[in-house]
């Protein structure tokens, strides 16, 4: 009888000892699974719901999340007015939920910001653009500049700069600034008229 009790004994000491084994691996696998997670992946979990971004520029941007690139964010602020957002100008996002979006691979890979501006280019489309960095006297942690994308470079653009109401017309373009793709920290269409 005591060598059963003895047994019974260890055996639950094991079971109790490969339980704690068993959840101490799990736990250890939740955190390298979690460490692999990305910036993307992590913001596409909220496709669909609003979102507020801080962004290094200093200006809060606050929508629902349409779409995710992998390199940017497609906001909706109201009916008909949408913007991209630079990841790398991101550094607060609130409303996420619980959820992780899937990675992007493959074509999506390559549908980055420079892609994203190559549409509006193509379309001469005036635009918002919120750069980082200040220009002039009153430098101020950004630059606003509206106008049309003439030119889409390698790590650059160049911007016919005019009122956003008005299309590119040689009279109406005050100037064309060149602008390297790292400082833009978001872009909105802006509807003419």
């Amino acid at each position: 009888m005591r060598w059963e009790q003895l047994f019974s004994d260890l055996d639950a000491r094991f079971d109790d000892l490969a339980d704690a084994d068993m959840m101490a691996e799990l736990a250890d696998r939740q955190r390298v699974a979690a460490g692999a997670i990305t910036v993307v992946e992590r913001v596409g979990g909220a496709l669909g719901r609003p979102v507020r971004i801080r962004t290094t520029a200093g200006m809060t941007v606050a929508g629902t999340l349409r779409k995710v690139g992998p390199d940017w964010v497609l906001l909706q602020e109201a009916p008909g007015r949408e913007v991209v957002l630079a990841l790398r100008a991101a550094t607060i996002v609130e409303g996420l939920s619980a959820a992780t979006g899937p990675a992007v691979k493959g074509v999506g890979l390559r549908l980055n910001l420079r892609h994203a501006l190559r549409g509006l280019a193509r379309d001469r489309s005036p635009i918002a653009m919120v750069v980082g960095g200040g220009v002039g006297d009153s430098a101020g942690p950004y630059t606003e500049v509206t106008g049309t994308i003439d030119r889409l470079g390698a790590d650059f653009l160049e911007l016919a700069v005019h009122a956003p109401w008005e299309p590119r017309r040689a009279a109406s373009v005050r100037s064309v600034v060149l602008i390297p793709l790292p400082a833009v920290v978001l872009v909105r269409a802006v509807p003419l008229g």
